[in-house]
């Protein structure tokens, strides 16, 4: 395994752990409770602190800041965490925080996500795998967003809110409620329009899951009873596993209200 690459224009602090194959440009800060895995790359002007841990294989471009204090006012400087997996790309002027006692401690992000220039994931975030952030959007607090969601660029995501499975965010929207998993969600006050053709399709989904899912989705926007009745009988009718996972999200445990069809 090759030595890290540490540039004499960087500062890594006495206990930060860098793993064989680092490479760590100028102007880097690290802090001393930090610790990278394999071929993590700090490009230059980046900036980990707190108890954070990357990766490997992760790459962080310029003036990106990670595992700073939350932004938020009941944080009385206990310690918690920051943990980032493998293979991220984590853009120019990205912001991610540690987590905060009142919400788990720690914020996690996936592995093999894309984080456009000027992200922001806030304390106790939980964000999946493959998941993309377009530039300058933002995910606040306590938000769990799960594998392979897109969140457009300019979009916000509110404090406790979900995010299912392969959803998409339209660009320059905000999101106050619970998206169902491969939803489709645009407009300024954020309105559920419909699923996530597009991507279901790229992921090769077959033609019977994707037409039980468009059969689902009416049922969930016209069928009679409260929104969680509908889904409990669609839990009991369908037949298709991607159904189920929306069914399953539904009747899941949330502090946040759904957007409806």
């Amino acid at each position: 395994m090759s030595e890290p690459v540490i540039h004499p224009g960087a500062i890594v602090e006495d206990g930060a752990r860098i793993g064989a194959g680092c490479r760590i440009g100028p102007f880097c800060h690290i802090g001393p409770e930090v610790v990278l895995a394999e071929n993590v790359e700090l490009k230059s002007h980046v900036i980990v602190t707190g108890r954070t841990s990357i990766g490997e294989g992760t790459v962080v471009f310029p003036f990106a800041v990670l595992g700073e204090i939350p932004q938020d006012l009941k944080f009385r400087g206990e310690t918690t965490s920051l943990e980032i997996g493998k293979r991220n790309r984590i853009r120019e002027h990205v912001t991610m925080n540690c987590g905060t006692e009142g919400g788990g401690g720690v914020t996690r992000v996936g592995d093999d996500g894309l984080f456009m220039a000027g992200c922001h994931v806030a304390h106790d975030v939980q964000v999946g795998d493959r998941v993309i952030l377009v530039n300058n959007s933002a995910l606040a607090g306590h938000c769990i967003i799960e594998d392979e969601v897109i969140v457009g660029g300019l979009s916000g995501v509110h404090q406790w809110v979900r995010i299912g499975r392969g959803a998409i965010i339209g660009a320059v929207t905000m999101v106050t409620n619970d998206v169902i998993p491969h939803g489709l969600v645009q407009a300024p006050r954020g309105k559920l329009d419909g699923l996530n053709l597009v991507g279901l399709k790229r992921k090769g989904v077959s033609r019977a899951d994707i037409t039980a899912l468009r059969a689902a989705f009416q049922m969930l926007a016209q069928g009679e009873g409260a929104f969680a009745d509908r889904a409990r009988r669609l839990g009991d009718e369908t037949q298709s596993d991607y159904v189920r996972e929306i069914v399953t999200f539904i009747l899941g445990e949330s502090d946040r209200h759904f957007l409806v069809p």
